[in-house]
């Protein structure tokens, strides 16, 4: 069964979902496994264009549960469950390919039980020191550990942390490097795909808006040239699935209600991935202003990816974050404080957030909602308890 793992700080999720939408374009049956979810747990593992149903999810459960009681209990991890779940499903389940999302770093993730066709990291950046190191060059290798030796590791960067070649050296994996084995070019209302092995002019614009969508898109087709020639997908399947991908939450632009601000979803939450929010913001300026409402969790550098926006919008609604790993509005406003110079408000949740931010924005304003799935996720519930639709969800 030909198998796409993909890791990366950011930019895993993007390039996993073009990965399934032209696979799937070109006829091909997919199982897609991602993490974590906004809203319903079965967003982590889809046959195809559903969500897993209910009786599937627990026939795995069930089996896993028989075996790990047998010879002896065996604890295992929440994503270890979640991880065997969607393995047995898309076993059952007669596909043409994988595409696994790593969910922590490579080397220990779950997702790395299986051996995979094509290893892809997008890009090595600080997020999670307490598991993967705090130097890139320890978090690169924890995500390298995904590379096999004669299987094909793509790397989505121009300039990559050098760890990532030496490991994949070391390992025996041959090497695809972005500006150096495969790249992209921009044209006028669209681009161009370049590789040693294709040449796909007058593609279209990724549907997932950003420049860095292209990068993302282009180390797709890097990954599934691999895959040639048992799985092949023509230029036309490429330029549909373009057109088609989503991928709730990565700046993602709802439609705003007649006279009401527009809004954009982005689960950034960690310092580069708030650096390409605000150039995605900045490449996008609105006629009016731009308003933030803002959850970021405890263990992530609040302070950091303030500081990557400080200029980007004109009022900041912080709210409190639920869970474990959650913080209250207060305690985030005094890890940012040194960051911000325009107006704050302090929410008790996410939703009297967006309450707030709505009910101070007028036509031709925006509102941006970021800092972690644990944000995006209720702020779509509360969009769509005001008759947005957001697509996708």
């Amino acid at each position: 069964m030909p198998v796409i793992t993909v890791a990366g700080t950011n930019g895993k999720g993007s390039v996993t979902a073009h990965c399934t939408a032209m696979l799937r374009a070109a006829g091909y049956r997919v199982g897609t496994f991602t993490s974590p979810h906004l809203r319903d747990y079965r967003e982590r593992i889809r046959l195809d264009d559903r969500l897993v149903s209910e009786s599937e999810l627990i026939a795995a459960f069930e089996t896993i549960e028989a075996a790990r009681m047998v010879p002896d209990e065996l604890s295992l991890t929440f994503f270890e469950y979640n991880a065997l779940a969607a393995f047995l499903i898309f076993g059952n389940a007669r596909l043409d390919a994988w595409v696994l999302e790593v969910g922590l770093g490579g080397r220990l993730d779950a997702v790395n039980l299986v051996d995979a066709t094509v290893a892809v990291v997008v890009n090595v950046a600080f997020d999670h020191q307490e598991y993967l190191g705090s130097t890139l060059e320890s978090i690169g290798r924890e995500k390298a550990g995904i590379f096999r030796r004669g299987r094909a590791a793509i790397l989505g960067s121009r300039d990559p942390t050098p760890i990532l070649e030496s490991v994949a050296t070391s390992v025996g994996a041959p090497v695809k490097q972005l500006g150096r084995d495969f790249d992209y070019v921009r044209t006028d209302g669209g681009w161009r795909y370049l590789s040693r092995g294709r040449d796909l002019p007058d593609l279209p614009p990724p549907a997932l808006v950003g420049d860095v969508q292209f990068a993302n898109a282009s180390t797709a087709l890097a990954a599934l040239e691999e895959l040639e020639p048992r799985l092949t997908v023509s230029a036309d399947a490429v330029s549909r699935a373009l057109r088609a991908v989503r991928l709730v939450g990565r700046f993602q632009i709802v439609t705003p209600a007649a006279g009401g601000a527009g809004w954009i979803l982005d689960v950034a939450h960690n310092p580069a991935a708030a650096r390409i929010l605000a150039d995605n913001l900045r490449s996008l300026p609105p006629s009016g202003r731009t308003l933030a409402v803002c959850g970021i969790l405890a263990d992530k550098d609040a302070a950091a990816i303030a500081a990557e926006l400080r200029d980007c919008f004109d009022a900041w609604w912080l709210a409190t974050t639920d869970g474990a790993r959650g913080t209250s509005a207060a305690a985030l406003a005094a890890r940012i404080e040194h960051e911000i110079t325009v107006p704050v408000t302090l929410a008790p949740d996410i939703a009297t957030a967006c309450a707030g931010a709505s009910a101070a924005a007028k036509e031709g304003d925006r509102i941006v909602v970021f800092g972690s799935f644990h944000t995006v996720g209720p702020a779509v519930d509360w969009l769509e308890s005001q008759q947005l639709s957001v697509l996708g969800c």
